[in-house]
């Protein structure tokens, strides 16, 4: 009488497979967790340009003053910060008069003060450190800063605990937004290290 064939992997063979897939996802598991970090910090660093750029195309449009700020939050108690990620563009007739400082949970309403246009809260959560030049941006009609600056201001975006910046030797991709004093903004790499002529480059 003949034996029914076996169906099936041994156990044996079935915890070696294991072990292999195991293994595969260890060694993996740095590269994962850098993708991410890089995912969240472009996140971030686009959600800031988009503000930006927002800021800037409602100036052109309404041929009037609109402001860019990075607050520390989107309620009653937000101060405008450098290290802010979340940000409000409001309309700025009277400059300075129309910081939203303790104002940033007004529904927006481009008729009564602060005459806020839209809010946008931090995103990329996790240890995401925010460093701008420039806590507030404001352009004109012609879609230039109206209060101009020394030089280009920059927004750096990072995000410690996930990993350093490859620009000091980790394996983070670290984001820069830079914003000319003619009101153009763009994001770049901040990577001394990449070629001479690459686009990304800062």
């Amino acid at each position: 009488m003949k034996r029914p064939a076996s169906r099936g992997l041994p156990l044996v063979e079935l915890i070696v497979a294991m072990a292999i897939v195991a293994l595969l996802v260890l060694a993996a598991a740095p590269s994962f967790t850098a993708a991410i970090t890089n995912q969240r910090i472009r996140g971030t660093a686009e959600a800031v340009l988009s503000g930006i750029q927002l800021a800037r195309s409602e100036a052109v449009s309404r041929n009037a003053r609109v402001r860019f700020q990075l607050t520390s939050t989107l309620d009653g108690s937000c101060v405008l910060s450098t290290a802010g990620a979340n940000w409000v563009v409001n309309l700025d007739p009277n400059a300075k008069a129309n910081e939203v400082e303790g104002l940033c949970d007004r529904a927006p309403d481009d008729a009564n003060a602060p005459f806020i246009l839209q809010t946008r809260p931090a995103t990329g959560a996790g240890g995401m450190v925010v460093a701008a030049t420039q806590a507030s941006l404001v352009f004109n009609g012609l879609g230039r800063l109206a209060e101009v600056p020394a030089g280009n201001v920059a927004v750096d975006i990072s995000n410690p605990a996930g990993g350093a910046c490859a620009e000091t030797g980790g394996e983070v991709t670290c984001l820069r937004i830079v914003v000319s004093p003619l009101g153009q903004a763009r994001m770049c790499n901040p990577d001394p290290n990449l070629p001479a002529g690459d686009p990304r480059i800062c």
